[in-house]
């Protein structure tokens, strides 16, 4: 799901109220804390993308031997990504 830049500044905004709230972090300041937060849940959305390219050029590289056997491409795509997250450290 692509989100945009408002719901991931809005998602930021939550988390940092929301430990501030239940006291599992203090700070004063609250707005650089939810910039740094958005730009790490920003890192991660680029780090998936790139995922989905790499996996995306594999694919392609096999997509006439899929095409012989039959196999369906969605779950063949969850199936690598899947995998090359595991192997890269990547929490999906």
């Amino acid at each position: 799901m692509k989100l945009s830049s408002n719901q991931i500044n809005h998602m930021a905004f939550i988390i940092v109220r929301e430990l501030i709230k239940k006291q599992l972090i203090t700070t004063d300041k609250q707005n650089e804390l939810t910039d740094k937060v958005v730009k790490i849940i920003e890192a991660d959305i680029k780090r998936e993308e790139e995922l989905d390219e790499e996996v995306k050029e594999l694919l392609l590289q096999y997509s006439d031997a899929m095409r012989k056997e039959n196999v369906d491409y969605g779950e063949m795509f969850r199936m690598i990504k899947n995998r090359l997250a595991k192997e890269k450290g990547i929490i999906l």
